[in-house]
């Protein structure tokens, strides 16, 4: 049985006395639920009647409780089943019992009070003894609109409404759901109609219609339509809330590995601001990705506005040429997705043009072109759009639109795509430096955080020069490379983890809420610039013209600095920290087990499968189940993937024994490597004794460049980052474990 987690944030409790209105009040244009009159099961439903209103209530699944209201008395479903999907198991009937005051309807995970005079609603978990949520006042309405009020905990915290540009937590704030267009700050063109509350619960507003949520005392939330329908879902702590969240609406896609390269976009046929081109002038592009070793995974070859596409066919054969995917940007809907993708076409960008009036008809185009593309060939729907609604994440990446570059373009784009996450959101993110204005410096520093995002692309074409990563000449190319190379390198961990968000809703990019939900400085501004990539990252980007960072907030742990190896034990905030234009204030959580494709891997399609490289943190005992498939079909959907537990063992601290276990690979998939080589770098302050596997002891070699050149060994190297030893194993067997002890050396930071 799920627990329900009330976390220590503040626990809801509500004593309010409430006057009857006149029963005429319920026929009125406007008023609010009166006296319970009468309650009638109707197959799953229960319904509620209170004059001439009515509610029903449903349990779509024992966790989740549908509240429809009607205030003449008839129901109506806009929505119908585009938002909430279709549900592989029948909606729940609850146990239904009068206790005098109110009507408890529970399913024994949750129970739903409905209090008679007047009728007003009550969440409690499954025993009936704490209190999730309750309404302050009955549901009430308007001509044109609906509105709950929640009381609010003393210290209860409010996070969601998908995509707020500039903000991820909301309790004393309004936010608006709503296509808005506002790609900047305080817009929120990527709006969802859901909150998360660290109380332990969720709640989708089931409409299109645009809304208003005040996260005051009492919380009211309000949408512009005279029904009101409602699912709140529970969760074990704030990701059993978004995963229960997304079970209904949609998890998010799984992209395909290369979608999770950096992209490039531009218009290559009769562009305005670069004067006549071809389309076939974006392969030229490509290959100076290749020459200046950039990986890059996939092209958009026009823009739609006067920016057509000619000799389609060959674009894409010249593209893939340099392991790059074809895509095309519509401002217009999708009329020739079958023949396009049949040329080669496996990623499409949605325009303002076409889906900017949002809600359904934005939801609406997102699946289509996702569906497109699977329809009409063995690839996986691979879909950016600028404006969507709640599901969206189950189709698309979320774009942030058109914005131009500064470092508060940087500042106000960490927190929006943290807060993003709050709402099952996967995969949200914006052009590097912009598509208008921006600097070498700020491209530089946007490129460096925006690698640690699963997915991101760059824009050219609409600045007054190009985008690509090396326009900007030296220092700006190398340390753009560095990055780029970095994040090709760290695409298991990020595959990884789309595969976590496919099967659970939560994404890579984390506010430290999330993870650290009982920790109150990470409710607001103090954590506010900072965000997780995973649970082993924490990216804290540098948003002004300066090389120091201040007022980095690390949580509980020990963090070690990527670049240096230096350590801190949180909670502690960190001032002062050297922050050259290279460098990127990267921490990795002690434990940590970070798998990483070979040094000069430049595409998911040429890596080396017979070698894997492993980047450990040695403290206490941690692991990391590495998931793979082939990365670009849809067979994971028939069981192709295979998975690989790397367990580690190591001191608290000081001096001892390290273990670290490669684990057999379970299931298979088409082109999974027979064996591979493991290379390990152990992040310890010494030398071990000795370093053996199943085999047998392993000589420690002469040096990291003759340890390169031998077939297996170890090296510690003093004078790197505090201290690694890099270890090389024999190949193993896909089917078979292995162990890599380390006698006698250090937990990461001594």
């Amino acid at each position: 049985m799920r627990r329900i987690t009330h976390l220590a944030l503040g626990v809801l409790v509500v004593a309010c006395t409430f006057v009857t209105p006149p029963a005429a009040l319920a026929d009125s244009s406007a008023g609010q639920l009166g006296d319970l009159s009468k309650v009638v099961d109707d197959g799953p439903r229960v319904m509620l009647h209170a004059g001439s209103a009515a509610v029903g209530v449903s349990f779509p699944n024992p966790e989740a409780v549908r509240i429809q209201l009607a205030p003449d008395g008839k129901f109506t479903d806009p929505a119908g089943s585009k938002i909430v999907l279709p549900q592989n198991v029948s909606p729940t009937k609850p146990r239904r019992t009068n206790k005098g005051e109110y009507w408890a309807l529970s399913t024994g995970k949750v129970t739903l009070r409905a209090y008679k005079h007047p009728l007003r609603f009550a969440l409690y978990d499954g025993a009936n003894a704490k209190q999730i949520w309750a309404e302050t006042a009955p549901l009430s309405w308007t001509d044109k609109t609906a509105t709950q009020s929640l009381g609010r905990g003393e210290r209860e915290q409010f996070f969601g409404g998908g995509e707020q540009n500039g903000r991820f937590s909301h309790r004393d704030q309004t936010i608006k759901i709503f296509a808005d267009h506002n790609w900047n700050d305080g817009g929120a063109p990527n709006s969802q109609p859901f909150y998360v509350s660290s109380s332990g619960y969720g709640v989708l507003r089931n409409t299109f219609a645009p809304g208003n949520y005040s996260f005051t005392n009492p919380v009211r939330t309000t949408h512009e339509e005279r029904r009101f329908d409602a699912v709140y879902v529970v969760g074990d702590g704030p990701k059993g809330v978004i995963s229960a969240y997304t079970g209904l609406v949609g998890r998010p896609f799984l992209p395909p590995i290369y979608g999770l390269e950096m992209g490039d976009s531009d218009c290559y046929l009769h562009n305005a601001n670069r004067g006549e081109r071809h389309t076939l002038d974006a392969v030229k592009i490509a290959d100076e990705y290749v020459k200046n070793k950039m990986p890059n995974g996939w092209m958009l070859v026009n823009d739609g506005y006067g920016c057509g596409y000619e000799n389609l066919k060959q674009v894409g054969e010249g593209l893939r040429k340099d392991n790059m995917q074809l895509g095309l940007w519509t401002e217009n809907g999708l009329p020739h997705q079958a023949e396009e993708v049949a040329a080669g076409v496996r990623v499409r960008k949605l325009d303002v043009a076409w889906v900017g009036p949002g809600y359904e008809f934005a939801l609406d185009g997102c699946d289509a072109a996702h569906k497109g593309i699977e329809a009409n060939s063995d690839a996986r729907g691979f879909v950016w759009t600028p404006v969507s609604w709640a599901g969206a994440q189950r189709c698309a990446v979320l774009w942030s639109g058109d914005q131009s570059g500064s470092y508060d373009y940087i500042r106000w784009q960490i927190p929006t795509y943290a807060g993003a996450a709050m709402s099952g959101i996967a995969y949200n993110t914006g052009d590097v430096d912009g598509i208008f204005n921006g600097s070498p410096r700020t491209y530089t520093r946007d490129l460096q955080w925006k690698a640690f995002l699963p997915t991101i692309m760059t824009m050219d074409g609409w600045a007054p020069k190009d985008k690509q990563p090396w326009r900007y000449g030296e220092p700006y190319t190398e340390i753009n490379r560095k990055y780029l190379q970095l994040k090709e390198r760290l695409l298991p961990y990020t595959y990884t983890h789309s595969v976590e968000a496919h099967r659970t809703g939560v994404g890579q990019v984390r506010p430290l809420a999330l993870e650290y939900p009982n920790d109150p400085n990470t409710w607001g501004d103090q954590a506010k610039y900072e965000f997780l990539s995973g649970r082993d990252f924490l990216v804290a980007p540098v948003y002004t013209d300066a090389e120091v960072r201040d007022g980095i907030y690390l949580p509980e742990g020990t963090w070690v600095d990527y670049w240096t190896g230096k350590t801190w034990t949180g909670p502690t905030t960190v001032n002062g920290y050297a922050a050259g234009l290279d460098r990127l204030p990267l921490f990795v959580r002690a434990g940590a087990v970070v798998p990483m494709w070979a040094e000069g891997t430049q595409s998911w399609q040429t890596r080396d499968k017979t070698v894997l490289n492993l980047d450990v943190y040695p403290k206490g005992k941690n692991s990391f189940t590495l998931v793979e498939d082939d990365g670009v079909t849809r067979g994971y959907q028939r069981g192709e993937q295979s998975s690989q537990v790397f367990a580690v063992q190591a001191p608290g601290s000081g001096r001892g024994t390290v273990e670290v276990r490669i684990g057999a690979t379970e299931g298979s998939y088409p082109g999974k490597a027979a064996a591979r080589r493991y290379e390990l770098a152990v992040h310890s302050s010494s030398a071990p004794n000795e370093v053996r596997t199943d085999l047998g002891k392993l000589d420690k070699r002469a040096s990291r460049a003759d340890l390169d050149k031998a077939r297996n060994g170890w090296w510690f190297d003093p004078n790197d980052r505090g201290g690694v030893v890099y270890v090389k194993t024999d190949p193993v067997n896909a089917t078979s474990a292995s162990t890599v002890t380390l006698v006698g050396t250090t937990a990461v930071g001594g």
